[in-house]
């Protein structure tokens, strides 16, 4: 890869977009937009850049090249016309044992974190949806799990009952474990269940890698780290927090050059 050539990398996630500017292999700043409409699409396509973007990018020629990884198709379609796009799959990134439906944000979160820190290595997305996918020291996927996150868990409880309300998910401090009101009731069910099983898993891996990294990111990482070091500290101690694991795994599983 070419160590001066400026370059985008867009993970198209569930909610956000999430954006990197390298220069070369290097990262140089990163940040989240809403999807964008087809009309700012084509505004980049046509080198103009949007004033939310940050100030670094009004600096290079545009449009950069752009190395997308989504678990949107729908949102993949509409980039498709920008010039100079490419867009990763599984056959990109190095992982072994890899199975047809695996999320590629989940095989990049994975390789970046393995690259970066070593193998055995378990990677902990706490976004929309929280999953753990975990790879052995010859780099093969061992498996992981998939459930629904901090904010999924309240919403789907508020959607699909008649009387329980929709709660913030920027809880900063746990609630009382035995609650004596709804809210509270809501927020110990869904954030001491949901640590305890972070919990669970973690320990389970260790059993099998006494001596592997384990890295989390995604959006709800601050306030479950927060949980952990409040609830099991010894733990957390362990945890590697990295937000940008799926571009390193972009910028380190993708020769763009």
């Amino acid at each position: 890869m070419h160590t001066q050539k400026p370059w985008l990398a867009l993970e198209i996630g569930n909610s956000r977009l999430h954006w990197a500017l390298f220069v070369g292999e290097n990262l140089n700043c990163t940040w989240n937009t809403d999807y964008l409409p087809d009309l700012v699409i084509q505004q980049l396509g046509n080198g103009q850049t949007p004033d939310d973007f940050p100030a670094e990018i009004f600096l290079c020629p545009c449009p950069l090249p752009l190395v997308i990884a989504s678990v949107v198709p729908s949102q993949t379609a509409l980039w498709q016309t920008y010039p100079n796009v490419r867009v990763l799959t599984l056959e990109n990134v190095p992982l072994k044992n890899t199975y047809p439906t695996l999320g590629i944000d989940r095989a990049l979160a994975l390789w970046g974190a393995g690259t970066k820190w070593g193998f055995p290595m378990l990677v902990i997305d706490a976004g929309t949806a929280l999953t753990f996918t975990g790879a052995d020291s010859q780099q093969s996927l061992v498996g992981g799990a998939i459930l629904p996150g901090l904010g999924l868990q309240f919403t789907s409880l508020n959607q699909k009952t008649e009387q329980l309300p929709q709660l913030e998910t920027q809880i900063t401090s746990l609630p009382p474990r035995f609650a004596l009101n709804t809210p509270e009731a809501i927020q110990s069910g869904v954030i001491y269940t949901l640590i305890a099983g972070i919990k669970d898993f973690i320990t389970a891996w260790w059993d099998l890698f006494p001596e592997s990294k384990v890295a989390i990111k995604g959006g709800d990482r601050t306030l479950l780290m927060n949980y952990m070091q409040t609830l099991y500290p010894e733990i957390a101690a362990r945890l590697i927090v990295e937000p940008n694991l799926i571009f390193w795994g972009i910028a380190t599983s993708y020769n763009l050059y």
